[in-house]
């Protein structure tokens, strides 16, 4: 049989085998490590603590006090949505959107909410903002006033989330799909808009050359008028100088004669045309004849 003393020695060492392994538990269980980007829910037997842990270790009462750990980085979130248009069109869209929770209210969200608040909380609100927002306006705004449609949605999602402690940062939103049958009479609107534009163009067209036809036409006849109107004052100066000069007359046929003998003096007949100039040893001439 083994001796008293080996035995208390072997029950020593056991003994101090256990508490070591004891402390080195306990230490464990006091210990905690909270990851970057995170932050800690403190539990106290089951009950959420009014404080949250940083980044880092901290130290906690073993055995009785809990660590839950929750992101607080940016995070994506992504749903579709269908919802009824003012005038009771069909729309579906995805709304995608990056969120944080707030660092400071970790553990209120997950004493209300828990861990997966996204799918409690983030999905309804995206349904819900969706139909509220879509119900403003009808099928033919949410196409011409798209942005300002997609700016209601954000809004409506941003501000019931922050009331829930979850910070958005930014909200995407696909374009709206329509049913076929709207779909198709938006084409066939926009196909008969396109063709009004063309006519209206083409009206354009004719009214320009209209225009210059009628600028062309009120030119010639000012030219007319311009013609008539000179010849008017020709008129006016020729019969002034016949008042003045009665030989006038004869120094203007001269002037405009074209070197052609009128048909009366070729034949021998008639008086002559014009006299030519005649000199003074010539007229003297004529006197003794």
């Amino acid at each position: 049989m083994p001796s008293v003393p080996r035995v208390q020695n072997k029950l020593k060492m056991l003994i101090a085998i256990v508490i070591f392994v004891v402390i080195v538990i306990v230490m464990f269980e006091s210990v905690v490590v909270v990851q970057a980007g995170h932050r800690g829910i403190v539990l106290y037997v089951g009950a959420v603590e009014n404080r949250v842990l940083g980044e880092g270790i901290h130290f906690i009462t073993p055995f009785a006090e809990q660590v839950i750990q929750m992101e607080v980085r940016t995070l994506k979130f992504q749903a579709s949505a269908s919802a009824a248009s003012n005038d009771l069109q069909e729309v579906q869209t995805v709304i995608a959107l990056n969120y944080h929770i707030s660092p400071s209210q970790a553990n209120l969200i997950y004493q209300q909410l828990g861990g997966d608040y996204a799918d409690r909380i983030i999905a309804p609100t995206i349904q819900e903002s969706v139909k509220a927002s879509v119900a403003k306006f009808n099928a033919e705004e949410l196409i011409t006033k798209r942005a300002i449609a997609k700016g209601v949605i954000a809004q409506t999602i941003g501000s019931t989330l922050s009331a829930r402690n979850i910070v958005v940062e930014t909200v995407f939103i696909t374009d709206f799909a329509f049913s076929q049958a709207f779909a198709g009479q938006i084409e066939s609107k926009v196909v008969a808009f396109q063709k009004y534009l063309t006519e209206q163009n083409n009206l354009k067209a004719v009214q320009v050359i209209a225009n210059q036809t009628v600028v062309q036409a009120e030119a010639t006849a000012r030219a007319n008028v311009a013609k008539a109107n000179g010849e008017s004052q020709a008129i006016k100066v020729i019969t002034v100088q016949l008042k003045q000069s009665p030989d006038y007359l004869h120094w203007l046929s001269i002037n405009r004669w074209n070197g052609k003998m009128p048909y009366a003096l070729a034949s021998g007949g008639g008086s002559p045309f014009f006299q030519l100039p005649v000199t003074a040893a010539a007229q003297q001439n004529q006197t003794k004849r």
